[in-house]
């Protein structure tokens, strides 16, 4: 059996909440990421999706050691990287690579194309053959770019190029495993899947695995391998692609789902269902004992409230496929409307 590229285990991390209006201390502690269990192999690409606020992005961060977990395990082909040091994590920082959510953000405006895109090699004093110069220019080219653009600056760019920047940059280190945090959220819908079928085909040529984390389910269709779904903090879902989109388990992957705008034609003559839950999302804070989803679940019993269900296989799942739930849903699709909230009925 080959070891996974990234492994977490019972990963969490918890910001503390401080009060006092003199003297601060510490009166909480968000829950951002609380005991996740994921895997990531070689040239995979595992999507993560979820609520806003859910932790992917969280999740995303720990992954790339830009934030210090406060408990669990990062392992990297099969080392424990959890607390490196910055000294120990350089050989590491070049094979685990980030592209950020926000092109316009993400680049120093003050700096050229060729400046962002050749730091890394810098930092890491790497000399490619021919020059770092060259370098970024072939890099410029893979990610649809042209060359001649190595002394623009960002503002001289599209949000669609910058992405492709933020790309070339993440790519000038030659990574193994990219974190790509919500990559086309920003960006139009028509620039959107241009850069996603980019990402694919780095994907494809380059064999470089990919933690994508998006809210857009369709764009995690389209590119992920495998998905897990993420609801305050742990993973609730995770198995492939096929399985988790046309048999989900968790009630709320079933609501997720839903949501997914799709164009009925009259003479398909499909009802799609739809779920709306009832209320909000509950405080990171102070999370519900139990199943975290069972303050708007419709499934939700006592034994929700007292047990945390454990991320585990269910009988007539594919292998891989695993599910957090007492009381799963039925590998089926439901034909009517499920009304959660009596003000909506």
């Amino acid at each position: 059996m080959t070891t996974p590229l990234l492994e977490l285990q019972g990963l969490t991390k918890y910001f503390p909440v401080m009060g006092g209006f003199i003297f601060k201390h510490e009166v909480g502690k968000v829950h951002a990421v609380d005991g996740v269990d994921l895997t990531v192999e070689a040239g995979q690409a595992v999507g993560l999706v979820g609520e806003s606020g859910c932790g992917k992005s969280t999740l995303g961060r720990l992954v790339s050691r830009l934030h210090e977990p406060s408990g669990g395990k990062i392992l990297y082909q099969g080392r424990d990287i959890t607390h490196h040091s910055r000294q120990q994590l350089k050989p590491i920082r070049s094979e685990i690579q980030m592209i950020f959510q926000d092109p316009y953000s993400s680049l120093n405006p003050r700096h050229t194309v060729g400046t962002i895109i050749s730091g890394p090699m810098e930092i890491n004093g790497i000399e490619p053959e021919g020059g770092r110069r060259k370098r970024v220019q072939e890099l410029l080219e893979i990610v649809g770019l042209n060359p001649e653009h190595y002394n623009r600056f960002p503002h001289e760019f599209s949000g669609g190029q910058r992405q492709r920047i933020g790309i070339a940059r993440a790519l000038a280190l030659s990574p193994k495993l990219i974190v790509a945090d919500e990559p086309v959220s920003a960006l139009d819908v028509s620039i959107q899947a241009q850069v996603v079928n980019l990402l694919q085909q780095l994907q494809h040529d380059l064999g470089i695995a990919f933690l994508f984390i998006a809210h857009d389910l369709a764009v995690v269709r389209h590119f992920s391998q495998r998905v897990a779904v993420m609801y305050l903090g742990k993973i609730v879902e995770v198995g492939d692609r096929e399985s988790i989109y046309l048999r989900p388990r968790h009630p709320y992957t079933h609501a997720l789902l839903s949501a997914v705008p799709e164009v009925e034609l009259p003479e398909d003559g499909v009802h799609t269902e739809r779920i709306r839950l009832a209320g909000d999302v509950p405080s990171p804070i102070d999370p519900p004992s139990g199943c975290r989803f069972r303050t708007r679940c419709w499934k939700a019993q006592e034994k929700c409230a007292n047990e945390e269900p454990p991320l585990m296989q269910i009988s007539g799942n594919h292998d891989g496929h695993l599910t957090a739930c007492h009381f799963p849903e039925e590998p089926t699709t439901r034909g009517d409307d499920v009304v959660l909230d009596p003000a909506l009925a």
